[in-house]
């Protein structure tokens, strides 16, 4: 009677012994199912198991739930700002899959005549975006006493704003974005000093730098259904890249567009100021900041 019950468990050889299953029994329908509750990166490493597993990574149903709700409107973003005309198609007329769709996003994409970029992260598909300098209006940029937008390689755009010295220092942007439903942070990326290359090797220039220590930079965030957040610190580490945390802001209707501005501002005319490298905005879920370049030297939080 147990030997019957064992045979019937499964496939047999041709003398009657319980052949033993392997991984390229299981259906593929299993497969993705399994892989649906993975992470984009494991689902990528798993595909090269076998060709099972490769066939169900790629399914549709997977990649709609690892792609943000509103991944048709950054797909049409792209399309508008793209140098070919597809006449006026969105990307589903294109023939991409879920997986190529969300394979595009994850790479850093320029919009906006390239003063922009969005990308996916690639463990949680949320949505981030960052915004150049030249996409800001910044108070003296026009006069090179002040201001210069200079070459670098340390910045996503190749370009930074450096402040050789000014009175009133104000930095000023906006943006009109459709987000998925959730948490964002809002973070200016500063440095104190001009860094370049020499003989291969990072230098910084620090001459410039004066000023910062007498008074803190006021950061404000406003959105278009009313959140507000203002905070002051003072700027440091010269010669590294730091990331100011601004605010944080709620969106909670992905079908709306979310308009968002914000400001740096030290507005003290008793001194002058300088040394100072702007390169971007960046814009987060919260939480995702890389902890490497993230400060928030708070003296002060207004809400």
């Amino acid at each position: 009677m147990g030997s019957a019950m064992s045979s019937s468990s499964g496939p047999t050889t041709d003398s009657g012994v319980l052949a033993r299953s392997k991984l390229e029994d299981v259906p593929e329908s299993c497969i993705a199912v399994v892989l649906g509750h993975l992470r984009p990166p494991e689902i990528c490493r798993l595909a090269g198991l076998n060709r099972a597993f490769r066939g169900a990574s790629s399914a549709d149903f997977i990649w709609e739930t690892k792609l943000p709700s509103n991944y048709a409107f950054i797909l049409q973003k792209l399309l508008e700002s793209s140098e070919d005309d597809h006449g006026g198609r969105d990307f589903g007329g294109l023939g991409l899959t879920k997986k190529d769709i969300f394979a595009r996003l994850s790479r850093p994409n320029t919009i906006d005549g390239g003063t922009k970029e969005i990308w996916l992260d690639k463990n949680t598909g949320g949505v981030c975006l960052s915004i150049s300098s030249k996409a800001m209006s910044i108070t003296g940029i026009e006069d090179r006493r002040y201001w210069n937008h200079i070459p670098s390689e340390e910045s996503r755009f190749k370009t930074v704003a450096y402040l050789v010295q000014i009175w009133w220092f104000e930095v000023s942007g906006q943006l009109n974005f459709k987000f998925p439903a959730g948490t964002y942070s809002l973070f200016f990326r500063l440095q104190l000093g001009r860094s370049s290359k020499r003989f291969g090797r990072r230098i910084c220039y620090l001459e410039h730098i004066h000023g910062w220590d007498i008074r803190p930079i006021r950061f404000q965030l406003t959105t278009s259904d009313g959140q507000h957040s203002v905070s002051q610190c003072y700027l440091n580490n010269p010669g590294s890249w730091v990331m100011y945390h601004a605010g944080d802001f709620v969106v909670r209707d992905p079908d709306e567009l979310t308009r968002i501005k914000f400001s740096a501002t030290q507005i003290d005319c008793t001194h002058i100021k300088g040394g100072l490298s702007l390169d971007s905005v960046f814009i987060y879920p919260k939480g995702l900041a890389p902890l490497k370049e993230a400060r928030s030297f708070f003296v002060e939080m207004l809400k």
